[in-house]
């Protein structure tokens, strides 16, 4: 009987030991689905303000404008032997440099990108008039250089109008973009269809939103982009010689973006590639590149 009653009370104290257990597991199991819940919640609230911030602010992400002094301007135009390019009421819209033959074969305008201003580009007025008797125009965008205002893509697109309705009617026009300045490029082509004898762009994209979403691959950039950019939709209301210039190891702007465009656009077209070129130097190209540019331009009118 003694073996029996301590069997009895052992199966108590082991029944009582894992209810205690259970208990205090069942205990465990809320307080940690609290703890994750929580954490969750920690997570989702940082990657929000996350989104939030970079919303807020993506247009200091895509714009560095220079700033100078009008005096600071002038100094730097002179050098690159540039002259102002005022509006019809006196005011600066960019800078200029006559063919040094005349009269000159066309115009060409250059848009350029969000690093640089219109005064940093008078190394294109040296080069495309090696290669051609061309007058050189550069728009300057609202918030660059000495120029007022503030850059958006609503505003570079006025700016660039601006400038192009300003140009001679009884010459031929070519446009060469660089960067982000291709969009600007773009948009020209598709709303002079007509007007746009031809375009150059070095280091395109199709759009904005696809660049800009690798830099920042866990944020749903494309939702939440402002200024996007689209220059594959422009393009498809024109359909001029455009010449397409990419580098492969283009960190800024991978050439994929502008093989893309490349792909979309079914005008006459022409790919320069330069794989071992970055974004940089794919800028910067010697006198016989713009001949060949030049050529083909002249050649996709006949």
């Amino acid at each position: 009987m003694f073996a029996k009653g301590f069997s009895i009370r052992d199966q108590v104290r082991s029944a009582a030991l894992s209810s205690h257990v259970s208990n205090a597991h069942q205990q465990r199991e809320p307080a940690l689905a609290k703890r994750c819940g929580r954490a969750l919640l920690i997570c989702a609230a940082l990657y929000l303000l996350a989104c939030v911030g970079c919303a807020s602010c993506q247009r200091r992400l895509i714009y560095f404008p220079p700033v100078f002094s009008p005096d600071q301007a002038d100094e730097v135009g002179g050098s690159q032997k540039l002259k102002r390019w005022n509006d019809p009421d006196g005011k600066p819209i960019g800078w200029q440099r006559p063919a040094p033959t005349q009269p000159a074969q066309g115009q060409v305008l250059i848009t350029h990108g969000n690093a640089g201003c219109a005064v940093q580009c008078g190394h294109y007025a040296d080069i495309i008039q090696q290669a051609a008797p061309l007058d050189v125009f550069i728009v300057e965008y609202p918030g660059y250089a000495d120029r007022p205002g503030k850059p958006t893509e609503r505003t570079l697109y006025e700016s660039a109008n601006e400038a192009f309705e300003l140009l001679a009617t009884n010459a031929p026009i070519y446009v060469v973009g660089e960067s982000l300045g291709t969009g600007v490029a773009a948009y020209l082509a598709g709303r002079f269809p007509k007007r746009v004898a031809g375009l150059a762009l070095l280091a395109p994209y199709n759009r904005l939103a696809d660049v800009a979403q690798p830099h920042f691959p866990i944020l749903p950039v494309r939702w939440f982009l402002c200024d996007r950019f689209p220059a594959e939709d422009y393009l498809r209301n024109y359909n001029g010689p455009v010449a397409f210039l990419t580098a492969g190891r283009d960190a800024v702007v991978p050439e994929k973006f502008g093989q893309r465009l490349y792909d979309s656009y079914a005008g006459p077209k022409r790919l320069w590639e330069f794989p071992q070129g970055d974004h940089g130097t794919v800028m910067i190209q010697p006198p016989e590149t713009w001949r060949q540019i030049s050529e083909f331009w002249q050649a996709a009118k006949h």
